[in-house]
């Protein structure tokens, strides 16, 4: 039987402040014990366009996880900031508990906040690998674009992480129920909470489904934790084959 336990941090975001971040987030997660540990988008940071003056240029973010995984024998993932070849991505880093990793790069920018004049998308999903469960990467925007997560019977679970403001935060609710419940998928969606350093306010709303639509998580403090049974997945889709009758579709990309 294969089970994943995951501890999702509904982090109050420190402005442009790495060093306060990576500090919160072990404070919070001192005492948890996970099998992953989840972060929102752009976790060190907060969702900042500033990316000349808070992108990682020499892999902070990335050390700090892969110290944090190690301290946790734990797989730790969230996205950040990062240059690399003089471009920026939002890039969403998974770390295994041996210090390994595997990354996304966020595909839909938010061109409402100008996310796409500063960062590059990315062009690939990105599934992974980890305790028999086969995950999709995805970044907050990345939601309202469902053609680009279909499930093409290649993954178990998805991961949203996002800072997605109080504003439009039902458009977040209903889509992440949507994405589950069509996909046939674990699904968590892991926002930022409190106020960002453009004054954009951000409630509580971390979610977790399980396909048929059932909330599947506690809340402890700021912390969402849940437990995936894979076995459980599999009869679900076995009694509801709803996946074998998918159209079947290619993407071409425009950018």
């Amino acid at each position: 039987m294969s089970t994943l336990k995951i501890a999702g941090l509904n982090l109050d975001i420190s402005w442009k402040n790495k060093e306060q971040n990576f500090k919160q987030i072990e404070e919070q997660f001192a005492s948890t014990e996970a099998d992953l540990f989840l972060l929102p988008e752009m976790f060190s940071t907060g969702f900042c366009m500033e990316a000349e003056e808070v992108a990682d240029r020499n892999e902070e973010s990335l050390t700090w996880m892969k110290s944090f995984a190690k301290s946790k024998n734990s797989a730790v993932a969230g996205s950040v900031s990062v240059e690399e070849n003089g471009k920026f991505y939002n890039r969403f880093y998974f770390v295994f508990p041996d210090g390994s990793f595997e990354y996304y790069d966020k595909r839909h920018l938010f061109s409402y906040s100008g996310e796409d004049k500063i960062y590059t998308a990315g062009t690939e999903r990105k599934i992974i690998d980890y305790k028999g469960f086969k995950i999709l990467l995805q970044v907050c925007f990345d939601l309202r674009f469902p053609v680009f997560s279909r499930n093409k019977n290649d993954y178990d679970a998805v991961f949203y992480v996002a800072n997605w403001p109080k504003s439009r935060v039902e458009a977040w609710k209903a889509l992440l129920k949507a994405r589950s419940i069509e996909n046939q998928a674990f699904l968590f969606g892991l926002n930022r909470i409190g106020t960002d350093g453009y004054n954009l306010k951000y409630e509580e709303s971390s979610l977790v489904y399980f396909p048929d639509g059932k909330e599947i998580f506690e809340r402890k403090h700021n912390l969402i934790i849940t437990e995936w049974n894979l076995d459980e997945l599999k009869e679900f889709r076995n009694r509801f084959p709803f996946l074998n009758e998918r159209d079947e579709f290619g993407i071409i990309y425009n950018k």
